[in-house]
Formats: C-alpha cells, sequence, structure tokens
C-alpha cells in the first residue's frame, strides 16, 4: 500500500529537522529551545500516529510505500515501508521521545539547546532504521544512531563518560562492519540492495551461515546477548537519564528487530542450524544475567542488567520458533513465541525507560544511585514511591501488566518446544522479583536511610506527567494487548510461513 502523502519521510525528518532549528536557536534563550523541541516531538508522535490508524491488519505486504532512486550506481533507493513488525516500534520511538524531552526540561542546564537536538535528531534516525526497506539506507540509519548516542553519554555523563562511550562505540561499530560485509555479498548476488529482495535470495548452507554469523555480531551486540553485553551497563551507568531511557526503550529493540528483518528470513536455514547457540545464549542472560543483577549496589547498573535478562526473553522467542516447528506440522506455537518477543519488546520499551526515569528522579535530588545511599522514601514521597513500585512490580512480570503479557507468551511457547527451555525461561519470575523487589525493599521501604533523605522532595507535575503516561501505557498493554497483537499478527504469520520453507 502507497501513502497518500509520505507519513514515514514525515517521521524521519520533521524531529531531523526539529533537531536543526533548537540547534541553531542556541542556549541565550534556552526555554524557546526546550518549547521548540517538545513542539517537534509532539508532532512527530501526532503523525505516526497515522501509521496506526491508517494501518491495514488484514495484509501482510509492506504499507506506507515510498521509493524513489537515491544511488543508482548501487541499485540503492530511498525506498520506505512498514509492516505489523516496525510499525509499532516506530510508535513506541515517537512515544518514548516526547517523554524524554520533558523529562530533561529542567535537569539539563548545561548546553539544554544540544541535549534536545541530539535526542530529536536520533528520534528520527531511529524510525528511519525501522522504516527503512533498502539495505544501504538501513545501513546508514543504523550507523547515524551512534553520533547522537555518542555525544549524548560523552557530553552530558558520568565521571567515566569518556571510557563509556568509546566502550561502546567500538562494540556497536565493529559489529556493524561485519553486517556491511554481509550486505554487499547479498547485493553481488541479487543485483539490488532491496532487503525483500534478498528474503527470496537462493543460498547454501555455508552462504547462510556465514551470513547469518555477520548479522548476528551485528544483532546481538545491539540487544545485547550474553557475551557481547558487558558495554552497556557502563553505557547505562555513565548516561544521562534520558540516554538511559532511549538506550533501553528504543535502541536495544533495534537488534531484535534485525532478526526478524534480516537474520530469519534471509538465511532460514543457517537460523535452524544455530537455533541451539541463540536459545543457549538467551537462556543464560535470563538466568545468569539475572543472577548477575541481584549482587548489585547501583540502581542503574541493576536495571541494565534487569534489561540483558529481559531481552533474553525476545531472542529466546525468536529462535524457539525452529524447534517447534521441527516437532509439529502446526506452526501457532511458532506464531505465539515470535509474537510473545514482539509484545516483550514493546513492553520493556515502557518499563524499562519507567524504571529508568524513577532512578533518574532520585539521582536528581540526592545526585547518588547507591542502594545504601537509601531507605525509607515512601515517607517522604509517597507518589513518587507509588509509582516507582508499580513498575517495579511489571517488571518482575506482575500478571496485569505488560511485562507479564511477553513473558508468559514466550513461555508458553517455550513448552511446546522443550519443556526444560520452559523451566529456565520461568526462572525469570522468581529471580526478577527477587532483584526488583530487593532494590525497591531497600530504597524506598523501612525507616528514612538518612537526613538528605528526610529532606527529599516528592515529584513535581511533570515528573507525575511523565510517569503517569508510562504507568497507562503498562496497563492498557497489560490488560488488553490484543490490538497490540492484531496489528503483528499477519505479518508475524507471513515471516512464519516463510522461514518454514528450505532454501537448500
Amino acid at each position: 500500500m502507497t501513502a497518500d502523502w509520505p507519513i514515514l519521510s514525515a517521521t524521519i525528518w520533521l524531529p531531523i529537522l526539529g533537531g536543526a532549528l533548537v540547534l541553531g536557536s542556541g542556549d541565550k534563550a534556552p526555554n524557546v529551545s526546550r518549547w521548540l523541541a517538545l513542539i517537534f516531538a509532539v508532532l512527530t508522535f501526532l503523525v505516526s500516529l497515522s501509521l496506526w490508524f491508517g494501518f491495514d491488519v488484514g495484509t501482510a505486504q509492506m504499507q506506507f510505500v515510498e521509493r524513489t532512486a537515491w544511488i543508482p550506481a548501487f541499485n540503492a533507493e530511498y525506498y520506505l515501508g512498514v509492516d505489523g513488525i516496525s510499525m509499532p516500534l516506530i510508535l513506541l520511538t515517537t512515544f518514548v521521545s516526547i517523554l524524554v524531552i520533558i523529562a530533561g526540561w529542567e535537569v539539563i542546564q548545561y548546553k539544554p539547546s544540544q541535549y534536545m537536538a541530539a535526542f530529536l535528531i536520533m528520534e528520527g534516525v531511529m524510525v528511519g532504521v525501522f522504516a527503512a526497506l533498502d539495505a544501504m539506507l538501513f545501513y546508514v540509519f543504523w550507523e547515524a544512531m551512534l553520533i547522537p548516542m555518542f555525544l549524548i553519554i560523552g557530553v552530558w555523563g558520568g565521571p567515566n563518560r569518556v571510557y563509556a562511550t568509546i566502550k561502546f562505540f567500538l562494540y556497536t561499530f565493529l559489529g556493524s562492519v561485519f553486517m556491511l560485509v554481509a550486505l554487499i555479498y547479498m547485493y553481488f548476488q541479487s543485483g539490488t540492495m532491496e532487503i525483500l529482495a534478498f528474503h527470496d535470495l537462493g543460498l547454501n548452507l555455508t552462504e547462510q551461515v556465514l551470513i547469518f554469523v555477520a548479522f548476528l555480531l551485528a544483532f546481538a551486540v545491539k540487544v545485547p546477548m550474553w557475551p557481547v553485553h558487558t558495554w552497556l551497563p557502563d553505557a547505562h551507568v555513565e548516561a544521562p537519564t534520558g540516554g538511559s531511557v532511549i538506550l533501553a526503550a528504543i535502541m536495544l529493540k533495534i537488534g531484535g528487530y534485525g532478526f526478524l528483518r534480516f537474520s530469519l528470513p534471509i538465511t532460514p536455514d543457517a537460523s535452524n542450524e544455530l537455533d541451539w547457540l541463540i536459545i543457549g545464549m538467551s537462556l543464560i542472560a535470563v538466568v545468569y544475567i539475572g543472577f548477575v543483577a541481584l549482587v548489585q549496589q547501583d540502581m542503574k547498573k541493576l536495571i541494565a542488567y534487569s534489561s540483558i535478562a529481559h531481552m533474553g526473553f525476545v531472542t529466546l522467542g525468536f529462535f524457539i520458533a525452529f524447534t517447534i516447528m521441527a516437532r509439529s506440522d502446526v506452526d501457532t506455537g511458532a506464531v505465539l513465541g515470535l509474537q510473545g518477543g514482539m509484545v516483550q519488546m514493546v513492553s520493556h520499551g515502557f518499563i524499562s525507560a519507567a524504571m529508568f526515569l524513577c532512578v533518574g528522579v532520585l539521582y536528581d535530588r540526592l545526585h547518588s544511585r547507591q542502594i545504601d545511599d537509601y531507605g525509607g522514601v515512601v515517607n517522604v514521597m509517597p507518589w513518587f514511591a507509588a509509582f516507582m513500585v508499580f513498575f517495579a512490580m511489571a517488571n518482575a512480570g506482575l500478571p496485569g501488566t505488560s511485562g507479564f503479557v511477553g513473558e508468559f507468551m514466550v513461555i508458553l511457547a517455550s513448552f511446546r518446544a522443550d519443556f526444560w527451555f520452559a523451566v529456565l525461561a520461568a526462572t525469570t519470575l522468581i529471580i526478577g522479583a527477587a532483584y526488583t523487589l530487593w532494590m525497591v525493599k531497600r530504597v524506598v521501604y523501612g525507616e528514612v536511610g538518612s537526613d538528605k533523605v528526610a529532606a527529599l522532595q516528592d515529584i513535581n507535575k511533570r515528573e507525575a506527567f511523565v510517569l503517569t503516561s508510562l504507568a497507562v501505557a503498562v496497563l492498557i498493554l497489560g490488560i488488553w494487548p490484543a490490538p497490540l497483537i492484531e496489528v503483528m499478527d499477519v505479518s508475524i504469520e507471513n515471516l512464519v510461513q516463510h522461514i518454514a520453507v528450505k532454501k537448500i
């Protein structure tokens, strides 16, 4: 389906244009740049809502397609489109970006125009990643994401920001180089840069394995999967609150999206042969990284490790599909696993954003992330405590919240693959509750920990608006996930039918 007007281009370039204008407004009138950034973020979200309301849930075809020549020498095109997999992630991006702008309103006093501009530009680029249907265009957007995040951590980050920034850049950039090699190889095989043409490209098993490994190196770092996860806690700890929110809520999802758009449909046989590797890495993330989170003393680091464990559910849901299809002629279990992974990505976007914002609220007041520096916060910040406990429960997978839905779907699908997969995956319900509630107990409850805690002020209207918005999203997706599942259902079923057909 072709759009009547270029909705996707507007969603990509509107925030980038806004970022340029905010940057040009300078810091002499910081409120002007803040309001300008908020206006462009809200406009982008309203434009992106057109994707939801105009989306045809009955087809797996790409919708809102825009296509024009870009680099004819390489048959590269400015080719955009969305399906039920990419469209929800674009809406997640535009929604969270508004909250990040509001969250940094009073907190960021150093070069606020540049801070706001970096987030707006990164929003447009991330939407471009989800919307690109040309491999060259995808790669340009993929690499462009690094630049604003590099600056956000490097300029507004903590004391060790330079170390964290370089580590983040090197990990993600080096993984991407292998992906570029794979894309170039497929271009020479097919004569086009069209991603959907790569899906139908005939490749032997050796070619598929090499391409799969190249993609794995790029996407595993971005998710991040164990054992290439070590950059994430450092990046989160040093990043400003807004940087942590975007990193956890959106950027990690781009790795998961890459598996669905590239690895599974382009290399189905290699994915089938190596599914044990991804399942093993995913289960290690769920169990081992959960225990690592349990011993953390820094709240941000704890939530960062929690993110790695929860993203393990995403990759587990994606790759158990092959085990399920090998054991049954019915594809419903595979569809359930993939849907669960997608729901988990969207849910984690809301919950991780909320958890990092809660830590940011405390850090803005006490300038400490150490759990031992708090205690009894509920006595002086009752409204904040209510939000933090709610999001902690969602993070632990409480039924009725979005944190339960995706995990439950993946565990249910895991039973159809292997009983022990399900048992190991289900341990997150215990470990996740342990580290999350243990943190809440020490930070929120008990006697007031110190005079500094006793002097804390409860959340203001700006903070309440941001946390309420996320709480509503977590509740709606937890109680009524049907609209999201309906949107992605046909696209997921089409993907399952595609990967069920061997190329060799």
